[in-house]
Formats: C-alpha cells, structure tokens, sequence
C-alpha cells in the first residue's frame, strides 16, 4: 500500500508539467473561442435583437427602415463637427440614427420620433450615450457621442418610434474603433 501511494505521488510529480501544459492549452482554447467569431454573433449582457450583419447600415421593418451608423468623430469635417458641438478626436465615436417611412417610387421620407440607445464594450461595460434629434430640411436624424478607447468594440442597441406609431423597432450592431 505504501509502495502504491508512493509510485502515484512519484507518476504525478513526473507527469505534473504535461498536466498544468494540458489545462493552459485547454484555457487558452476556450479564450480563443470566447473572443473569436465574427461580430454579428457578439452577446453582452444587455438583452436586445440579434446583432445585424457587421457592414450592415439599416434594417427595414416593413413600412419604415432604421439607417444608422457609428465612426470616430475625427473623420468628420471640422465645420460640421463645431455646427453639432461635438469634439473630433480618434478617442470619440458618434451615432447616427434616422427613421426613414417608405414612400412608393420614392428614396423614402424621413420621419422624426422617439429613438434611443445604448452602448456596451463587450466586457458589458455601459457607455454614456445621449441622442439629440437634428433637422436640416426635410432631414431627421438623432446623433450622439461617446468615448471609445483604442481597439475597443461597442456594441450599440437602438429603439425607434416613429411619430404617430405604436410600434418599436430594436436595432443592434456593433463597431470597432481605433485611435492609431
């Protein structure tokens, strides 16, 4: 009996690197795999719709369909950016958010309405985010600002109600944004 725990102490301590080397592999499969994929099968902790297509730019509901759209705020012209008070930097993304109804042989009519969102890192970390609606002509959209660190990825969840409409439409899709 002593000679059987002593041989399988001696087979552990022999085989103890190969052990610890297996669990390493294992983890470091499973971080890949976590932070893999593409990003339209991106969860975070918020609850929402599946997230659209990563080049997708609007999604139609029927009658209406949501345009929307983020980038780095440094890609902005510099009179555009000072007219809508918002600070060009690689380090700022902005979201742009316009209700489009559906007029047969026609582009469309942009509509205003109730549009919020949200943003989460894909740690689940939440973003401040606050729409503004702006009109320029017969153009509605809602834009709003926010932080982004180098590399980062925000996932962003929009609601839509056009005026006059019961119906809410949801929206999520996410961008990566770099500083460099």
């Amino acid at each position: 009996m002593v000679y059987s725990l002593l041989s399988s102490e001696t087979w552990w301590d022999k085989n103890m690197h190969k052990i610890r080397a297996l669990l390493a592999i294992a983890a470091t499969a499973l971080i890949l795999a976590a932070c893999g994929g593409d990003e339209s099968t991106i969860q975070t902790t918020s609850s929402g719709p599946p997230a659209e297509p990563p080049n997708a730019s609007m999604k139609d509901f029927g009658d209406y369909v949501i345009h929307f759209n983020a980038i780095s705020t440094d890609q902005l012209q510099p009179e555009v950016a000072r007219a809508y008070n918002i600070t060009r930097s690689k380090n700022r993304a902005m979201l742009n958010v316009s209700i489009i109804r559906k007029v047969e042989d026609t582009i469309g009519q942009s509509v205003a309405g109730s549009v919020s969102a949200t943003a989460n890192n894909l740690t689940g970390q939440l973003k401040n985010l606050t729409l503004r609606q702006v009109t320029e002509g017969d153009a509605v959209y809602y834009i709003g600002d926010v932080a982004v660190a180098n590399g980062e990825t925000l996932v962003f969840n929009i609601d839509a109600t056009p005026i006059n409409e019961t119906s809410r439409f949801s929206v999520r899709f996410s961008r990566q944004f770099f500083a460099d």
